[in-house]
């Protein structure tokens, strides 16, 4: 072979041998070099989703974890004592579909103290640890800085004019809860990820990876499956506390955002588009982090989750959009699911890969109440 050949020959060895050495010995060399990765960066001008999850992220039979990979999340669940059938029902799908193989950790929260039936029925359902936690009592009743007449008034006006929960002060007790404080139990402050789930709910498909470890490796932070528009006698003085907020706080905004979902003229108005908060997985730290911490603050001062009845539902969306990248809020397109009376079901190839019981004709994600047409639009 002729001397200068013989270089080229040794260069190419030198950067392949150098290649498969940072593969196996860092992570994030490996991840950020892998096919998949490279393929993902192909599919710019569509929708995330619509790039499949990579092969190696899913599990064979009697595998708990893919190379021994977890991530640090935690199932959390809202419930009262009087939950606990509905709750069964949820957390046996939940462990058959998905759980049973990863043995992810549950957080119960309740503002009265659970039962001993209560624990032992849920402990008998999976492997998994399992924590039982009260929520404070300022972080679930109403506050002392409400106007209690004014508030009732506007229940009552909710009431005469047919407002779902219009009446309920537990229900905006919840939204509130939900939106700036379960993130602050102590239960919870040794996890980064959370999926929440709540009573009587269903989940169609076998799901054979992780999806905590997608939120993870891919720089995710809010992950939902059903999105939708809020109804409006729900929130008529929101968006303006917004805009207010943002006029104040310029620079807690997200560059690259998912305002685009939220808004169609700029920001100006809301299209009452969010994501239905009752399935999330997501990153805590979206929570706690500076900017939604501060936005929180300045809608509770503003007194609209018991002057009106703001659900966190569009709380937590317009946070997700305003402090997040658009890319970092993914649809779950593979995971089936049901909250009456939506629900999300695996289309093609993602439905019969996941084993879906659910009739892909009945599927909420294009129709006219639905906003998932406004989230792929964001990345065409």
């Amino acid at each position: 072979m002729m001397t200068p050949m013989r270089y080229v020959v040794l260069v190419l060895a030198i950067v392949i041998s150098l290649h498969y050495i940072l593969s196996l010995t860092h992570d994030g060399y490996g991840q950020a070099t892998s096919i998949s990765n490279l393929k993902s960066q192909w599919s710019a001008g569509r929708p995330p989703y619509k790039t499949p999850v990579p092969d190696e992220y899913y599990v064979s039979e009697n595998v708990t974890a893919p190379s021994g990979r977890r991530a640090n999340a935690a199932i959390v669940m809202l419930a009262r004592n009087s939950d606990l059938n509905g709750i069964v029902v949820s957390m046996k799908q939940m462990e058959d579909r998905f759980n049973k193989k990863f043995r992810y950790p549950y957080v119960f929260l309740n503002e009265e103290a659970f039962t001993d039936n209560f624990k032992n029925r849920v402990t008998e359902l999976t492997d998994a640890q399992v924590e039982f936690g009260l929520i404070p009592r300022e972080h679930w009743y109403q506050p002392d800085s409400i106007d209690e007449a004014k508030a009732s008034a506007a229940r009552t006006d909710m009431v005469k004019n047919n407002v779902i929960y219009g009446g309920s002060v537990p229900y905006r007790n919840m939204c509130r809860f939900n939106s700036g404080f379960f993130y602050r139990h102590p239960l919870l402050d040794k996890y980064r990820y959370y999926w929440r789930v709540e009573p009587d709910v269903k989940f169609f498909c076998d799901l054979d990876y992780d999806p905590f470890l997608i939120m993870q490796d891919q720089n995710k932070v809010y992950g939902f499956t059903v999105s939708l528009y809020e109804y409006e006698a729900t929130i008529p003085t929101l968006w303006q506390a917004v805009k207010e907020f943002i006029h104040e706080n310029p620079d807690l905004v997200s560059s690259d955002n998912a305002m685009a979902f939220l808004s169609d003229d700029g920001g100006e108005s809301y299209n009452r588009c969010h994501f239905w908060s009752n399935f999330e997985i997501g990153d805590l730290d979206l929570w706690r982090g500076e900017s939604y911490t501060k936005f929180f603050e300045h809608l509770d001062k503003k007194g609209g989750f018991y002057y009106e009845r703001w659900g966190d539902a569009p709380v937590h969306s317009i946070g997700a959009a305003l402090f997040a990248k658009k890319e970092q809020i993914h649809f779950f397109n593979d995971i089936g699911y049901r909250h009456e009376p939506f629900q999300h079901c695996p289309q093609g190839e993602a439905h019969s890969k996941g084993k879906c019981w659910c009739d892909p004709a009945q599927n909420f994600d294009y129709e006219w109440y639905s906003c998932l047409a406004r989230y792929d639009k964001m990345f065409s």
